[in-house]
């Protein structure tokens, strides 16, 4: 629960839009510290928003974004008018990262945090070939594809829906497996499972065929291994004005054109 008179601080993107924004908001509202802030307004749009939620990991601090964007999946609509009260009204959102921990071919171990996805990707002409565990068990011994990735309820309607994946609703404990252009097995469209599952890419051929893994927006080349799972101790507080939360916009995702 924020306090009557919530200290706010603005943060904005490099979008002249996003900055015109900051400045009028911080002519009416004033402005605080980020160290000292009950909350953080983000203005910008769903790249700003990723970048915004891992640079708060840790801190506790609600963050609240308005839309300055594109598409503003994660964002609020922006309005100055009325934005104390909209903060104090504002739904709250816990979302929990995937942690992925990428083993490359050099020997090197690569860890980073994804809110949205953790994607595999070949790296040339030819078809990654990969081997997937669950849990220590081995389930798919062999896929032939352009790529995988596994999505949060959050990140489900991002890349994974481009890639046909499943949409999953906010708070569901799930995350989706979706296969990126599957050649073999041909049919094979990926997988729900519980978001306590621990999930192993092994890359087979990995010099012949290389891949690189992406947890959000960090990238690791030449990987040989990526282990996948939900990073529980770690978290970050949504705001979400009531009449369009998170769990609607999913749920308005799957009745969209």
């Amino acid at each position: 629960m924020l306090p009557d008179a919530p200290k706010i601080a603005f943060i904005a993107s490099d979008s002249p839009e996003a900055c015109r924004a900051r400045e009028a908001l911080v002519q009416r509202y004033g402005e605080s510290p980020i160290e000292e802030a009950d909350v953080i307004v983000a203005l910008g749009g769903d790249g700003f928003m990723l970048q915004t939620l891992h640079r708060f990991i840790g801190s506790d601090k609600p963050i609240f974004g308005m839309n300055r964007g594109t598409i503003g999946f994660l964002m609020n609509d922006y309005r100055e008018e009325g934005l104390i009260e909209r903060l104090r009204r504002a739904e709250e959102v816990e979302l929990h990262p995937l942690r992925m921990r990428a083993f490359t071919r050099d020997g090197e171990i690569v860890e980073h945090l994804a809110f949205n996805e953790v994607s595999l990707l070949r790296e040339t002409r030819q078809a990654a070939r990969i081997r997937i565990t669950i849990d220590g068990k081995v389930r798919m011994s062999e896929l032939v594809c352009d790529g995988i990735l596994v999505a949060t309820p959050a990140g489900s309607t991002a890349y994974n829906l481009s890639a046909h994946g499943p949409i999953l609703p906010i708070g569901s404990p799930l995350l989706a497996l979706t296969p990126i252009s599957a050649f073999r097995p041909r049919r094979w469209r990926g997988a729900l499972l519980p978001d306590s599952s621990r999930i192993l890419f092994t890359i087979l051929e990995s010099r012949k065929r290389p891949v690189s893994a992406t947890a959000d927006f960090h990238e690791v080349r030449d990987v040989k291994a990526v282990e996948v799972e939900t990073a529980r101790d770690v978290s970050v507080r949504l705001l979400f004005d009531p009449e369009h939360n998170l769990a609607e916009r999913i749920l308005l995702e799957q009745f969209t054109p």
